[in-house]
């Protein structure tokens, strides 16, 4: 499923336009990208928690040439299935 899918989904399912729910789901998409960048997570009961993970500066190897490159430190998200949404992909 893509953005428009999930848009025309979401729309169909609470009875709103199209464009309400495309509104509504860049300002979500908005504000978990802002908690996130904040360094702070997001825990949904029973969907599931977004966090985010630290990633160390490392040295790896260009494949094509061999060099050693080296690698900055990033942070990652990691997301977490939770409960409910687990029971609901397993049934």
């Amino acid at each position: 499923m893509n953005k428009t899918e999930l848009v025309e989904a979401l729309a169909a399912k609470s009875g709103i336009s199209r464009s309400t729910a495309a509104n509504t789901l860049d300002d979500l998409l908005a504000v978990v990208a802002e908690t996130l960048a904040k360094g702070d997570g997001i825990s949904l009961v029973g969907f599931g928690s977004f966090t985010l993970s630290k990633r160390a500066a490392r040295t790896g190897r260009n494949p094509r040439t061999g060099a050693t490159i080296n690698i900055p430190a990033s942070r990652n998200v990691k997301f977490s299935a939770g409960a409910k949404l687990k029971a609901a992909i397993n049934d």
